[in-house]
């Protein structure tokens, strides 16, 4: 049985934020009382080998869901293949003005302009190594919001060195519609020097640790060809180690004539599956091979998985599905791809 739909109601009875919250805290408990075995997939040894990683599947949560690192090992509980938690910034900052996160139901999506609302950098590296938890973990970065385009390089940098020995890979941010001008990254010049001085840290940080932690770029859906095109061709000029394809959209045309379509922020869940696929399948053209893709992006069942890894992925990250379906998500997709 789904012990979350039956949860759900009442879920969905709250602020999605209080909502959001609450969810995390009884998985925790879940986890702590040995609850959580209930909802672990009966076989989630699907091993993917990419990035000089090995993924016990591939399965994986998306930032957003635990900023903080607060709730790791109750995450991993759930059987995912590996699990990216932020955006986290390198001070703490408390985000956009509530309300700020909105439930569709009808379209199985989410609004939110939550505007990387996090503990810093410092927190999460705390919480990682508190953790019990020994799988593939990602770290996600972000610029504060009071930080200067110009000068956003210094914190991505500030991120990289304070997450570099503890994660398993890190990923770049530089597709959040909602921390402004943040999306000024993915073009010209601003992506080149970023990607430039982050290549180089990366790599003087192998030397101080003596060891090798992949760089991955997180990229927005609302891209065209030629924009797709032009970070295919800077992603394999830099050797970036993945991409992840996609972020959440600006665009509204799927959810024309609801209530909350005109609400500020990035839209998640099932709106955003065909345009993240269809930027997965131009990367996947472009790159061919050469580095991996992860998508995320509108899944909601095993065969939107399956459609991600025929397209061109290598691995999957799921959220708004997550919310809507729980955690038999995960096990629908094992069992699918």
């Amino acid at each position: 049985m789904n012990l979350y739909l039956l949860l759900r109601p009442a879920l969905f009875s709250l602020d999605p934020e209080l909502a959001h919250n609450v969810t995390l805290k009884l998985l925790k408990l879940a986890e702590t009382t040995g609850l959580s075995v209930l909802n672990k997939p009966s076989s989630d040894n699907k091993p993917v080998s990419i990035m000089g990683l090995e993924f016990k599947n591939p399965v994986g949560l998306a930032a957003g869901l635990d900023k903080n690192g607060d709730y790791i090992d109750a995450l991993a509980a759930l059987g995912f293949g590996f699990i990216e938690i932020g955006t986290v910034t390198p001070r703490p900052q408390p985000g956009n003005p509530k309300p700020r996160l909105f439930r569709l139901p009808e379209h199985e999506a989410i609004i939110n302009r939550m505007g990387f609302n996090n503990l810093g950098v410092d927190h999460l590296v705390q919480q990682v190594k508190q953790a019990n938890y020994k799988g593939i973990l990602g770290i996600n970065i972000g610029k504060n919001a009071d930080t200067p385009i110009k000068n956003a390089t210094d914190d991505y940098l500030i991120g990289l060195r304070k997450s570099y020995e503890l994660a398993s890979y890190i990923t770049l941010n530089i597709s959040s519609p909602n921390t402004k001008n943040l999306r000024q990254l993915q073009q010209g010049d601003e992506i080149k020097g970023l990607l430039s001085a982050l290549k180089e840290e990366q790599l003087a940080l192998q030397k101080t640790y003596d060891k090798y932690t992949p760089l991955v770029v997180k990229i927005a859906p609302d891209l065209d060809d030629s924009e797709i095109l032009h970070i295919a061709k800077l992603l394999l000029e830099f050797d970036i180690d993945g991409v992840i394809a996609t972020n959440t959209t600006i665009s509204r045309e799927a959810i024309q004539g609801h209530q909350h379509a005109e609400e500020t922020g990035g839209l998640s869940g099932v709106p955003v599956r065909e345009k993240s696929t269809y930027v997965v399948a131009g990367l996947s053209a472009e790159l061919n091979g050469r580095i991996p893709i992860i998508a995320a992006g509108g899944i909601s069942s095993g065969q939107d998985a399956q459609d991600k890894l025929t397209a061109g992925a290598s691995l999957v990250q799921v959220y708004s599905g997550l919310i809507y379906r729980g955690p038999q998500l995960i096990e629908d997709i094992l069992q699918t791809v």
